[in-house]
């Protein structure tokens, strides 16, 4: 459990992964999914200073639904060179050449 979660976020997550993880996930995906929900929901109930996801956005979710920020993170995990220059366009199409 991240120090900043309180026991709700962790009961939350729990519940969630068991969830995921009854409808057939791995466990990887349904510990990542439910990590997701939980940060989400304190980025929206602003518990967080981070504004924005830092991640790479949900691997089921097509790029084209991702935000910029998303893309450009996962672009940076690819190694992508002038991705700081590119619009969402650009890394939609830079991420799918290389990934």
């Amino acid at each position: 459990m991240p120090k900043a979660w309180t026991k709700k976020d962790e009961r939350q997550y729990q519940e969630i992964k068991s969830s995921l993880l009854e409808q057939g996930k791995n466990a990887d995906q349904a510990e990542e999914i439910a990590a997701r929900t939980v940060n989400k929901q304190r980025r929206e109930e602003e518990r967080t200073p981070n504004k924005t996801p830092q991640g790479t956005g949900n691997p089921n979710t097509p790029l084209e639904k991702r935000t910029r920020r998303e893309l450009y993170n996962r672009a940076r995990q690819l190694n992508i060179a002038g991705r700081s220059s590119m619009n969402k366009a650009g890394l939609i199409r830079a991420v799918r050449k290389r990934g």
